[in-house]
């Protein structure tokens, strides 16, 4: 069922300006992890600083940077079925009111999230050593060929999630707070769970752990791609002149046979066709370089594929 968790993920990337949560929710990054996502698995493999890929004196990180709360409070498939004050009461406290809601999730996947003061901690002057780090992972240090490097975190003060399971999602909250009246409750710290029915995934983080993040990502060049996909579109213009005189069977060929297209994909193809010491510290510049991390890296979180 972790798919349900998609939505939530693509909107929140769009919302908050290209953060993204982590995976799970529940673990922490910091500015300088470096990571790859592999068969929808989030693995931090360490931080660049911890490991002393680059001296830390020269760093210069930005702390508490505010961010815009409107941002950070979003809903997508969620209408309130009721919401209003409410009497009861106790032998102990006699009569009391309430504020009550019931939040109803129309299709799987459909979530309210809720923060408060959101703020990040950001390396400032990545563009000093980004070069550097593309020759320190690639051939000196490590050898890496896809790699994610978190470049700003963000934490809020609280934030509170519920994500529905299916259509019939529906949760019912309540608090004492005599401040609410009609407006929301969700996420409030006082409000307590009345009912919840299908809802896949609710929680409350009332620290400020550093859940959401932007990185930067390790990309074959541009030009050098463009290079190799026009290689490879000439080369196939004469595969099958090649394989009737190579085979000795009689193949069918049709010149307007559909070809494939070649996609941008095809980087990780380059790189693996490098020749022996092509690539090298001297070169790598030539070969790689860094892009934001977008939502088609939210969407190597959902994507399984076995074994």
């Amino acid at each position: 069922m972790e798919n349900v968790f998609r939505n939530f993920y693509r909107n929140f990337y769009n919302k908050t300006q290209g953060f993204i949560p982590t995976k799970p929710l529940t673990q922490n990054v910091y500015p300088g992890d470096f990571f790859q996502i592999k068969n929808g698995e989030f693995i931090v493999l360490g931080n660049i600083f911890r490991k002393n890929v680059l001296n830390a004196d020269d760093i210069v990180f930005e702390n508490g940077i505010k961010l815009n709360s409107a941002s950070w409070n979003f809903s997508d498939g969620v209408k309130k079925a009721y919401s209003g004050r409410d009497a009861g009461h106790n032998a102990i406290e006699g009569d009391f009111e309430f504020s009550r809601q019931v939040l109803d999730f129309d299709k799987s996947g459909s979530f309210f999230f809720s923060s408060s003061n959101p703020e990040s901690v950001k390396i400032a002057n990545w563009g000093d050593f980004k070069n550097e780090l593309i020759i320190k992972m690639t051939q000196i240090m490590y050898s890496f060929r896809k790699l994610y490097i978190v470049t700003e975190c963000a934490t809020t003060e609280n934030w509170t999630l519920a994500i529905a399971g299916s259509k019939k999602g529906e949760l019912e909250i309540a608090t004492e707070s005599e401040n609410f009246g009609l407006v929301n409750i969700f996420g409030d710290a006082n409000a307590k769970t009345i009912r919840a029915k299908d809802i896949e995934f609710y929680h409350r983080e009332e620290q400020r752990k550093p859940s959401f993040f932007k990185a930067k990502k390790l990309v074959a060049q541009q030009e050098k791609l463009e290079i190799f996909i026009n290689e490879l579109i000439s080369d196939r213009t004469r595969i099958a002149s090649w394989a009737n005189n190579f085979f000795q069977y009689d193949f069918y060929h049709n010149e307007l046979s559909y070809n494939p297209p070649i996609t941008t994909n095809a980087q990780t193809s380059l790189l693996d066709m490098l020749q022996a010491n092509q690539l090298n510290p001297n070169t790598a510049l030539q070969y790689f370089s860094w892009a934001d991390a977008n939502l088609d890296d939210i969407e190597l979180l959902f994507n399984y594929y076995g074994d």
